[in-house]
């Protein structure tokens, strides 16, 4: 049995899954269909024997070679398709996945924000947005997944297309050669042919043909005849030999050229579309896998005996409660809202009620129930019995003016005075008793002689003892004093330019008012923890004041805020030309500050950082706010050049705000 029934036969039998006892190995097309390198045994039929025998004639055929390339180039094409379908989807997955993280992360900073609601809402708030952060995270994960099955794709689809290449050439090259040969036996059979012809009619005499000249003159019939039978006998020795020629290269290339090329071409088909089919099947599990996390994210199993997995986002939502979110809202105002005021009520003129005269009837019942009736002219006294009372208590509330509510600071509303109410007369000729004076605005009370119990705020905030300071005082001191990282000064300046002077232009460069500035120390002085800037009324609406609260506040410290132990460290890598370099280095030495220093300077940079955002209306940039702090939180130094150095250390920090602080 020759190589050709060999192959002939050995595709045949693997194809119809019958195991080949000649001795000889051959590849089967379908065994990388069937599964993991193991063949299904199906009971051949009439139809499959057919497909294998036209398959096999189709690949042993002039044909094979280029019908297979051309199906491995669209295997090649579809693998570059997907590929780039994936590149693609994986491209619009991070892109989705880091905005919904940016969402987040804008969404959980602005939640926290005083001019947000509070309470039951922002708690699980913070829930939901934790579950879309999830839900980013496996988006990220996601498209590094599918951009990973784009790259193993595209090396794929790379190393088929040399492959390909390769066995374009070689096998190619056989079949070229096969038809090169074959063509030149075509040519040397017509020769042979023609001069077989023309000795065949110079033998049977035939005259047809003419005289014959040679070179040495006319030639005779028989050395025509001799002529010609040497031409032929040496056309048909090069017809033979070529013959054999083609004969051996067909021999070779249907034996062993065509079937490795048919069989490398295979390997590569099958290679290519295992490989698409395998990635089609991630991509498909990847898929399933990225919406059954998202699904856990918003709605996870129930555990039987876990009650400590995560909620849903049905649920979450659902534990807003507003009722006592509001409740609890205006229950925090409790302290502001003061006593409640007198019960009104309805007091008639006397000259308008009945007639002052009486009549006997009226003096008969008075006599009868033992009251003698009033002198004429003058009134009851009875309708003004609650009056009396009043009377009766302006002395202890004289004796006792520290008993007398005092008003909290950004409170408009304030408690009267017992000396201010007008008491009536009791009775005469002096007339009908009066009705209450009205209320006086707190400046012209103070200045009434009966008004002296009441305390003005705007009269007091300078005399109030230092009873907790907090200018001055060491950053470690109030730390361990009043138990918070960040001062309660520079949260309330913070919070209050936050909410009143972003757009306030020349913040932080304008200085506000003098008096202002020293009744608001005088206030944190005394007791940090009553203020309340969130009410513009609490510092007299001038929010210039409260920036130069803060600087002042800075400036006080005995210790400044980046430290004189660090300063010239930060001096030396202000120096450094390179940008990311410098920027490297100042983040190293504020991680070196003591904790309250870094807690403080965190805050303050968040805070300058979203000044300098609005610095469109402010008119206050990196820059100008890096002149306005520079001084301040590094304090002077011994050598004035420091000065634009210690400038160029806040401005470095504010232009890298999010690469040296994160933004929780």
């Amino acid at each position: 049995m020759d190589n050709r029934e060999s192959l002939d036969r050995s595709s045949v039998d693997i194809g119809r899954n019958v195991p080949v006892t000649d001795g000889h190995e051959s590849y089967n097309p379908n065994d990388d269909y069937v599964g993991a390198g193991t063949l299904q045994q199906t009971t051949p039929n009439a139809a499959e024997n057919e497909n294998f025998e036209v398959v096999d004639a189709v690949l042993q055929s002039d044909i094979g070679i280029s019908t297979l390339l051309t199906r491995l180039k669209q295997s090649v094409a579809s693998a570059r398709e997907f590929a780039a379908f994936l590149k693609k989807r994986s491209t619009l997955e991070e892109e989705h996945a880091q905005g919904l993280k940016k969402i987040c992360k804008g969404s959980h900073e602005s939640s926290r924000r005083l001019d947000n609601r509070q309470g039951s809402y922002a708690q699980h708030y913070d829930e939901v947005i934790g579950i879309h952060d999830r839900l980013a995270d496996n988006g990220v994960q996601f498209a590094l997944s599918i951009h990973q099955m784009h790259e193993d794709l595209h090396d794929l689809a790379a190393n088929i297309e040399r492959g390909r290449k390769q066995w374009k050439q070689t096998g190619l090259s056989a079949e070229k050669r096969v038809q090169d040969s074959e063509a030149l036996m075509e040519k040397a059979k017509a020769k042979y042919d023609s001069l077989a012809e023309d000795y065949d009619r110079a033998r049977t005499g035939d005259k047809q043909s003419g005289r014959v000249f040679g070179l040495k003159g006319p030639k005779s019939a028989a050395q025509h005849e001799e002529d010609l039978h040497r031409k032929m006998q040496a056309a048909d020795s090069d017809y033979a030999s070529k013959v054999q020629t083609a004969q051996s290269q067909r021999q070779e290339l249907v034996n062993t050229q065509r079937p490795q090329a048919v069989k490398a071409i295979l390997d590569l088909i099958n290679e290519c579309d295992a490989g698409l089919t395998l990635q089609l099947q991630k991509y498909a599990s990847f898929n399933e896998k990225l919406l059954l996390s998202n699904g856990l994210c918003v709605s996870p199993l129930k555990g039987h005996h876990n009650n400590s997995s995560p909620r849903s986002l049905r649920d979450v939502v659902f534990q807003i409660d507003n009722a006592h979110d509001l409740n609890s809202y205006i229950r925090s105002f409790s302290v502001k809202a003061g006593q409640r005021s007198a019960e009104v009520k309805y007091q008639p003129h006397p000259s308008l009620g009945p007639s002052n005269h009486p009549t006997p009837s009226d003096l008969r019942s008075q006599f009868d129930t033992g009251h003698p009736p009033n002198p004429p002219g003058t009134f009851p006294i009875t309708p003004f019995s609650d009056n009396a009372q009043v009377v009766d208590t302006v002395p202890n509330q004289r004796s006792e003016p520290d008993q007398v509510p005092v008003q909290n600071i950004g409170d408009q509303a304030y408690h009267r005075s017992p000396h201010q109410q007008t008491l009536p007369p009791s009775g005469g000729a002096a007339g009908p008793p009066q009705l209450p004076q009205p209320q006086l605005a707190p400046t012209l009370q103070s200045q009434h002689p009966t008004s002296a119990a009441v305390v003005s705020p705007e009269l007091t905030h300078s005399e109030l003892p230092p009873l907790r300071p907090v200018f001055g005082v060491s950053l470690e001191d109030l730390l361990n004093r009043d138990g918070s990282a960040i001062p309660l000064v520079v949260y309330q300046c913070l919070q209050a330019v936050d909410l009143f002077g972003l757009d306030v232009e020349g913040i932080y460069r304008l200085s506000g008012s003098a008096m202002h500035l020293s009744k608001l120390r005088a206030i944190f002085d005394n007791d940090p923890s009553q203020v309340d800037f969130r009410n513009p009324e609490s510092f007299f609406h001038d929010v210039n004041s409260v920036a130069g609260l803060l600087k002042q506040f800075f400036r006080d410290l005995p210790d400044p805020l980046l430290t004189h132990q660090h300063f010239q460290n930060f001096i030396e890598a202000a120096r450094i030309d390179d940008d990311v370099t410098r920027r490297d280095s100042l983040h190293a030495i504020v991680n070196s500050l003591p904790d309250p220093n870094y807690a403080t300077l965190r805050a303050l940079t968040l805070h300058l950082h979203r000044v300098q955002e609005h610095s469109a209306a402010n008119r206050m940039n990196a820059g100008n706010l890096a002149i306005c702090f520079g001084p301040t939180l590094m304090g002077t130094g011994s050598n004035v050049a420091d000065n634009r150095w210690q400038v160029k250390v806040i401005e470095t920090i504010l232009h890298n705000t999010y690469q040296i602080f994160d933004d929780d």
